[in-house]
This record gives C-alpha cells, sequence and structure tokens, in this order.
C-alpha cells in the first residue's frame, strides 16, 4: 500500500501534526483538528489507514451532526481493512455530513460514500493507483483527477522502505492548473483555504509501518518521516 495525500482546510483551522493523541484508540497515530478533536486520516498499530474527505457542497460542520473526523478514528483502529469497512458501513449515514472515507491496508483498500442518509456504501479498490477527492474513485468529471491521475500513473513508483518518495513529492507539490483552479493539486490560500500538509504512507519490505509528513503546503516545507510510536 502506497498513499499520497494533501490535506486542503481553512488556515485558521488550528490541528496538530499526527501522533497518539487519543487514549480512547491506542496505538491509533494521527494529524488531529483542535475544533473537533477528530482526525483527516489516521494510520492504526495493525496497518489499517483510514482518511476523510468531505462531498462536494458539504464543506465544515453542521448543527446537530458529529464530526467527521471520528470515521477514521473508528476505521483505523480494526484488525484489518475489511473488518474496518464493515464496521463502518454498519453506521446510519445520517449521523455526519456527506462523506467520502477510504480504508486501505497492505491486503487491501477500498471506498466507502456517505450519502447524510442510510448506511455508508462500500466498494473495493482495484489494484493500482486510484484517485480519491470529493468525488468517487478515478471520476475525470473532476478536473483535479482528469489533470493529475494520468500524471500519478506515470511517475516512478516511491520505495518506501529507501525512503525514495521523490516522485510522489513533486506530484503533490503541482500548482499548476491551466486557468482552472480546481485542476490544481496543490491548492493556493485563497479567501482563507487551501493546501495546509501533505503525507506519503506505506509498507517497507519487513511490514513495516512509514509516515512522512510535510506539516506545510508541499513544497514549501520539508517531508519528515514520523516516528511511530504509540502510547499504548
Amino acid at each position: 500500500m502506497l498513499v499520497a495525500a494533501n490535506r486542503d482546510e481553512r488556515a485558521d483551522r488550528a490541528w496538530d501534526a499526527p501522533a497518539a493523541w487519543w487514549p480512547d484508540y491506542p496505538g491509533v497515530i494521527g494529524g488531529r483538528d483542535r475544533h473537533a478533536g477528530g482526525s483527516w486520516m489516521a494510520l492504526g498499530p495493525k496497518g489499517v489507514l483510514a482518511a476523510a474527505l468531505n462531498r462536494p457542497g458539504s464543506l465544515g460542520p453542521a448543527p446537530g451532526k458529529r464530526s467527521r473526523g471520528e470515521l477514521p478514528l473508528m476505521a483505523a483502529g480494526a484488525e484489518t481493512a475489511k473488518a474496518a469497512v464493515e464496521a463502518i458501513s454498519r453506521l446510519d449515514a445520517d449521523a455526519w455530513r456527506p462523506f467520502n472515507l477510504v480504508i486501505a491496508d497492505q491486503q487491501s483498500a477500498f471506498y466507502i460514500e456517505g450519502l447524510g442518509e442510510g448506511r455508508p456504501q462500500a466498494i473495493p479498490l482495484a489494484r493500482g493507483i486510484s484517485m480519491v477527492t470529493s468525488h468517487p474513485p478515478n471520476d475525470e468529471s473532476h478536473p483535479r483527477t482528469r489533470r493529475h491521475l494520468p500524471r500519478f500513473r506515470a511517475a516512478a513508483v516511491p520505495d518506501p522502505g529507501r525512503g525514495d518518495w521523490r516522485a510522489w513529492e513533486e506530484r503533490l507539490a503541482d500548482d499548476s492548473h491551466e486557468g482552472d483552479l480546481a485542476a490544481t493539486l496543490k491548492v493556493p490560500l485563497i479567501s482563507g483555504y487551501g493546501t495546509v500538509s501533505a503525507s506519503l504512507l506505506g509498507f517497507g519490505a519487513a511490514g513495516e509501518r512509514l509516515w512522512r509528513f510535510c506539516a506545510a503546503p508541499p513544497g514549501e516545507g520539508m517531508f519528515q518521516r514520523l516516528a511511530l510510536v504509540s502510547s499504548a
């Protein structure tokens, strides 16, 4: 499993870099949103990764709705990605604003869609490179996917065991858009919103979990390997 992700958020929404912040989720490591207490991306002690994205028109909290930042924490603590998907799929999607959720481990990867009603629906992701935005996987009706998915597929595959992520670091730092800002991968800060951090995750040859984190927009800060030591 290899993952590259930019986080787009309001610049004034405070957050903490990935660490084991949650006693109720022992061994789960993730970036912490100080506003609601959850995470946009979390990695569990058994190697389950979970990342949440907003769907179109659902940015920010809403009265009576739970924080979507709970979902990566709930999923990452599972034994396997499959077990996490089964648990999330039993939830009432009405409790949260619409969301996309990616759950993966070394064996499999899934996309889950919560539409604000009924049960979240899950589909497995095919082998190879997929891209998820506020739209479903590989949906080229989104300008970002249409522009950047072919570029990721053409880029050199990272070697996380050797720490070689150069090609994907360059991709995450790509702020080109040819006049359509919706197509940019690194979103420039506009009206207080843009790309604020980035992550690269994978497993080494021996199965060790690897997470490189950039606490700034990629290309404007350095990726640093996290020491994945939990408080469990």
